[in-house]
C-alpha cells in the first residue's frame, strides 16, 4: 500500500515566492512524509540547489528526486516559458525506497550502495531521470532493469542550458532516481503520440543508421508508398511529421519506439534513421498526429481507470516536449484530459527529452505512474 501524498504547483515569479507558495499548499504535510519529488522549469535551473535546500529545511524530508524541464505539469495544468515549480511529497512505508545517484555506465558504485537494500526488497520499481547527453543511456537502462529494478518509469531532463537532475542533491549526467519496493502499489501505462501509416515491414539491407532496402526494394520507394502520394510530392514536408517506428519484440499491444528520420538520399533511395539498424529488423512508418494522440491518451487513461478501480493517491506524469502545447494546443489540454479521466489527485511531472518505460527509451510518448 502507498501512503498519503500532497502536491503543489506555482508559476510566474522568483523562486523564493514560488517555493513558499508550494509549501503553503503542501501544509499540513502527510504524517510520516519521507519522499519528495521536485520538478522545475529550466528558467529556475540556476536556483535549483537553493530551492532544494529550502524544501529540505522546511519539510524535514531528506530524500528528494526530480528534474528540470522545458515544461512542468501538475493536476490539470502545464507550465512553459516561465518560472515554475511542481512539488509532491509522500509518506511511504519505512525503508520502502532507496534514492540513487547518477549511473553512467559503471555499475560498481550503484551495486555497492544498493546491494543490501535490494537483497531485502525484491522486484522494485525505478522512478528515474536521465541526462540526454549520456551516450550509454540505453545500455544503462537495460543493465539497471537486469540488476536492480525490473521496471522503470521516467524521462530525460530537458533544458536550454544544463539538463539537471535531483537525486538527494542537484546532479547531472547519467541516470538517477529512486528504487521503490513492491510494498508500494503502483500502476503504470504509456501512450503514443504517433500513429502508424503503413504496415510493419522488414529491413533487407542496412548499415549503421542508413537503411538501403526494405522488403527487398529500395527504401525510399517503400517509404513513398506508405506515406502516400500527397506527401511524396514534396519530401521536405515530412520533417517533424513522419517518423520511423521500431516494433517492440514480444509486445502484445503493438508497442513501438519512435525515432526521427534524419536524412533522405533521393539519388541512392536510402533513408537515415536516428537509430542503428540491421538487416532483418522490423520497421514501420508513423505520423505525428494530434487526433490520434488524443484518442490513444484517452484509451490509456480508460485502461488505467479500469485497472485501479478507484482514485489514485498520487501520480507522476512524464511527457515529451513534442507533446503538450506543441501537439495538443494551449490551455493545458493534455493534463486536462488526464484530470477529466481520473479526477483531481496529487500529480506532478515534467516534459522531457525522451520518456522511459520498462528498459526502453521512447520519444513523443507520455508515461503515467499512479500510486495506489
Amino acid at each position: 500500500m502507498s501512503g498519503a501524498f500532497r502536491a503543489a504547483h506555482a508559476a510566474g515569479g522568483p523562486w523564493s515566492v514560488l517555493v513558499k507558495s508550494c509549501l503553503t499548499q503542501l501544509a499540513p504535510l502527510p504524517e510520516g512524509a519521507n519522499l519528495g519529488f521536485l520538478y522545475a522549469t529550466d528558467a529556475l535551473s540556476g536556483d535549483l540547489a537553493s530551492i532544494l535546500t529550502f524544501l529540505r529545511e522546511r519539510t524535514r524530508i531528506a530524500d528528494w528526486v526530480g528534474s528540470v524541464g522545458l515544461g512542468i505539469c501538475a493536476s490539470g495544468v502545464e507550465t512553459f516559458e516561465t518560472t515554475g515549480l511542481a512539488v509532491m511529497v509522500g509518506a511511504l512505508p519505512a525503508d520502502s525506497f532507496r534514492v540513487f545517484a547518477p549511473i553512467a555506465g559503471d555499475f560498481a558504485r550503484f551495486a555497492g550502495e544498493t546491494a543490501s537494500w535490494l537483497a531485502q526488497h525484491p522486484a522494485p520499481l525505478g522512478i528515474v531521470h536521465g541526462d540526454p547527453r549520456e551516450p550509454t543511456l540505453v545500455e544503462t537502462l537495460e543493465t539497471l532493469t537486469a540488476r536492480g529494478a525490473p521496471f522503470l518509469v521516467g524521462a530525460l531532463s530537458s533544458a536550454r542550458s544544463t539538463p539537471l537532475q535531483v537525486a538527494g542533491r542537484v546532479v547531472e549526467g547519467g541516470l538517477s532516481g529512486v528504487l521503490v519496493s513492491s510494498e508500494v502499489a503502483v500502476a503504470t501505462a504509456l501512450t503514443q503520440g504517433c500513429s502508424p501509416i503503413g504496415p510493419v515491414r522488414q529491413i533487407s539491407e542496412a548499415e549503421g543508421n542508413v537503411v538501403m532496402a526494405i522488403d527487398g526494394r529500395p527504401a525510399l520507394d517503400v517509404f513513398r508508398e506508405d506515406i502516400g502520394e500527397l506527401l511524396s510530392r514534396d519530401l521536405r514536408r515530412v520533417a517533424g511529421l513522419v517518423f520511423a517506428g521500431l516494433p517492440v519484440a514480444g509486445s502484445d499491444t503493438g508497442d513501438y519506439l519512435v525515432r526521427n528520420l534524419i536524412a533522405i538520399d533521393v539519388e541512392q533511395k536510402w533513408l537515415s534513421v536516428a537509430h542503428e539498424l540491421a538487416a532483418g529488423d522490423r520497421l514501420l512508418f508513423c505520423r505525428r498526429d494530434a487526433p490520434s494522440a488524443v484518442a490513444d491518451l484517452k484509451r490509456m487513461l480508460a485502461g488505467l481507470e479500469r485497472r485501479i478501480g478507484g482514485k489514485a493517491k498520487g501520480g507522476l506524469y512524464f511527457s515529451c516536449v513534442g507533446r503538450g502545447p506543441n501537439l495538443f494546443g494551449d490551455g493545458s489540454e493534455e493534463l486536462g484530459l488526464v484530470r477529466a479521466a481520473l479526477g483531481d489527485f496529487p500529480l506532478v511531472g515534467f516534459f522531457g527529452n525522451g520518456e522511459i518505460s520498462s528498459d526502453r527509451l521512447y520519444f513523443y510518448t507520455a508515461v503515467l505512474a499512479l500510486f495506489l
